[in-house]
């Protein structure tokens, strides 16, 4: 039994090589994967399990302990995210008794052994707002965030059964939100077509920010596939809401989305928020604007942590500018008195409050909550969001 294991460790350290040799990072890791998996349906779904650990474990050291080989650094890497693990078992059996540690205590081994820092996880630390436990952060870039999923009011016995049905794990968190182990895979289930949404729990907890009334006209700015226009019109369907975007395409996926929810009763308008929107919109005002603007995305790495190791520094500041530009042709659509909800799944102070006070000090608005939503201590994504009230 010992001789086979050895042998499918290293046959699965194979294939993981030959995974990571092919990503050439111009696409998210998981999209790569999936073709991956097409090109090499030899691999049994116990193979694939393996490879997709390895990998995404390997990315979670960040640029940690550069001066070891692939391998070497993947034994450390099964060693901080994995309470048990063959590899380290194989390669590195002095680790084995030592799995069962916290990540704080495995991190602090591995400084003693001086391989690296907490701060190498995220060479990005000094970019990081102070209101972010910097810490707890850092050690939840070694844990998978679950899945989370909005149900649709009233729904949430009738997705229990279902999953129950099919002995699924997971976790009622509130009303209407569902957290199942990644890689649940909920498609078979035709019953819930447009009954749930894949959302992130502080995703959907934006909506406290959002306050919206009856018959109330909202412009979702930056709608992508409308996963924040969905939560307000089901806490609020007589929201008159308009939808924006910058491609057709973008709209037309938001389009099955709503259709799905059972949205008939919206506008939308392709819109580039970098240039004037007054020849689109004219003067028209909204009695609240969602500005879900474009960021680098950080509180995010935990679900793709490949990008710790392909984003650039100099990208924080290119954000930064766009925001405050995309901010600027935006805030000329808020009704006085009413808000502008801003919302970025960022952790970067540039991003976040640098851009909320340019707003303050520019346009006339005054900050009603702000604040950093810590999914980091809930296996979830971290955001930023500001509710500002024009003066």
């Amino acid at each position: 039994m010992a001789e086979f294991s050895e042998k499918r460790v290293h046959q699965q350290i194979r294939n993981f090589e030959r995974a990571m040799d092919g990503f050439e990072a111009d696409q998210p890791f998981s999209r790569y994967l999936t073709t991956f998996f097409k090109l090499n349906r030899q691999m049994g779904s116990s193979d694939r399990k393996a490879v997709s650990r390895l990998c995404y474990n390997y990315f979670r050291l960040g640029t940690a302990a550069p001066q070891l080989s692939q391998q070497r650094r993947l034994v450390l890497a099964e060693f901080l995210c994995e309470q048990e693990s063959p590899l380290v078992a194989v390669l590195e059996p002095a680790y084995a008794d030592k799995l069962h540690l916290s990540i704080r205590d495995k991190i602090t081994f591995l400084e003693s052994e001086g391989f690296f820092k907490l701060e190498d996880l995220f060479p990005f630390t000094e970019h990081i707002s102070e209101k972010v436990n910097l810490t707890a952060f850092l050690e939840s870039q070694c844990i998978q965030p679950y899945l989370y999923i909005r149900v649709k009011r009233g729904k949430t016995n009738f997705v229990r059964a279902i999953l129950d049905g099919s002995q699924i794990p997971y976790t009622t968190i509130g009303e209407q939100t569902i957290a199942l182990n990644n890689g649940t895979s909920l498609q078979r289930f035709d019953a819930l077509d447009g009954i749930i949404e894949v959302q992130d729990l502080y995703s959907q907890r934006t909506l406290a920010y959002m306050e919206p009334g009856e018959n109330e006209s909202w412009w979702d700015t930056c709608a992508a596939s409308g996963g924040k226009s969905l939560l307000l019109m089901d806490a609020c369907p007589t929201v008159n809401l308009l939808v924006s975007d910058i491609r057709m395409s973008i709209l037309r996926n938001l389009d099955e989305r709503f259709d799905r929810a059972g949205i008939k009763h919206y506008r939308k308008k392709i819109i580039d928020l970098a240039k004037d929107t007054f020849p689109l919109l004219g003067s028209e005002r909204f009695d609240g604007v969602l500005l879900d603007a474009p960021c680098s995305g950080s509180g995010t790495w935990g679900r793709t942590p490949e990008m710790i190791r392909h984003f650039r520094a100099d990208k924080i500041g290119e954000f930064n500018a766009l925001q405050k530009n995309i901010a600027s042709n935006v805030v000329g659509h808020v009704k006085v008195g009413k808000p502008l909800i801003y919302i970025t799944c960022s952790i970067f102070k540039a991003e976040n409050e640098d851009v909320v006070n340019y707003i303050v000090d520019n346009f006339g608005f005054e900050i009603a909550r702000m604040d950093y939503l810590e999914g980091y201590t809930e296996k979830a994504d971290s955001m930023f969001v500001a509710r500002l009230i024009k003066t």
